[in-house]
């Protein structure tokens, strides 16, 4: 599942001009893959732990995040997910359990990590809340209604 988000994050993230039948699919999929987000992201809680460091459930809830995010940067598909219901609310309540689970014990969402090994930079959470915060805005820009919900 993560190399078949990485595939198609490469293919969102082209800048090659898509027809109006490539655009219909992606909006297809986006609807898919933020439904998938929307179910998956506390899912991503389970690395506050080392045991479940490699939990494949996050790392796929990780990977939706990315290509979300990729989505929301191509003006095409920006107001299709703006409109959707409950991602904009789904991807500030994660940001907000992400923080706290931070606050809670020193792990990989904790602001003040202390980068010392070379796993913990390459971990694929590392930027995660970064991410959810970058969807966010791209959900609100230039749209109003999902600003004055933030």
């Amino acid at each position: 599942r993560v190399t078949l988000l990485e595939l198609m994050m490469v293919k969102v993230s082209e800048t090659n001009p898509v027809n109006s039948e490539e655009m219909s699919v992606f909006m297809r999929h986006a609807d898919f893959l933020a439904g998938c987000f929307q179910e998956k992201c506390e899912a991503v809680l389970k690395l506050t732990s080392a045991a479940d460091a490699e939990d494949e459930e996050a790392l796929v809830t990780i990977r939706l995040l990315d290509v979300l995010c990729e989505m929301t940067s191509n003006n095409g598909q920006l107001e299709h997910l703006q409109a959707l219901p409950g991602l904009l609310e789904t991807a500030i309540d994660t940001l907000r359990l992400t923080h706290l689970a931070g606050k809670q014990a020193v792990n990989v969402f904790t602001a003040t990590h202390a980068m010392t090994g070379q796993e913990e930079i390459s971990h694929p959470a590392v930027g995660f809340k970064s991410h959810l915060i970058r969807l966010i805005g791209n959900l609100c820009y230039k749209n109003k209604e999902n600003q004055d919900k933030v």
